[in-house]
């Protein structure tokens, strides 16, 4: 190698180096969007047996309040979760999101988890407990990625998104069997 293109190698890698450095620090700017549950109740279906969930199941519907704390707009991209009903361990989900969020913006979503019965016999207490409208602890543990175009695409978490109950935010809601005849 000359040493022209010496030098101009290392000229262009120390010019490089603190912008790359500098978009880093960028990155590590961005905070995660945060969750809240709202004002609207969450829903819980009960779904009767079927070809996929032959003990039954329940779908829950979690209202969400996502919130960009930033100074910039950026997209949520994804979010990787699992429901836990009283402690343990009920749905696990993955939704692609794409929810344009501006600076500071809010906006209302609802996550749905689906619950099969068959898979989750230690939940039984909660299931008896939601049928007598006894109060159901939930927690919402999960991962979030954003897109933030030039400051990157970073993912948070694992983390608790939401916390609450479902005692008195809960709709019970029978799904009807359908029937051959």
């Amino acid at each position: 190698m000359s040493a022209l293109r010496v030098i101009t190698v290392v000229s262009a890698a120390v010019l490089l180096l603190p912008s790359c450095a500098s978009l880093e620090g960028l990155r590590a700017l961005v905070q995660p969007p945060t969750f809240h549950q709202t004002e609207q109740p969450a829903e819980v279906r009960l779904a009767g047996p079927s070809v996929n969930r032959p003990f039954g199941g329940a779908t829950v519907r979690l209202w969400t309040e996502v919130t960009n704390p930033n100074p910039f707009g950026f997209t949520l991209g994804t979010l990787d979760g699992t429901l836990f009903l009283e402690g343990s361990r009920a749905a696990a989900a993955a939704f692609p999101l794409g929810l344009p969020l501006g600076a500071q913006q809010s906006s209302v979503i609802p996550i749905d988890l689906s619950i099969s019965f068959s898979d989750l016999p230690g939940l039984a207490d909660v299931v008896r407990r939601a049928a007598r409208r006894e109060a159901v602890d939930y927690r919402l543990d999960g991962t979030i990625g954003v897109d933030a175009g030039r400051l990157g695409q970073p993912v948070f978490g694992p983390m608790t998104l939401m916390r609450g109950d479902l005692a008195e935010r809960r709709q019970l809601t029978s799904v009807p069997r359908l029937s051959a005849k």
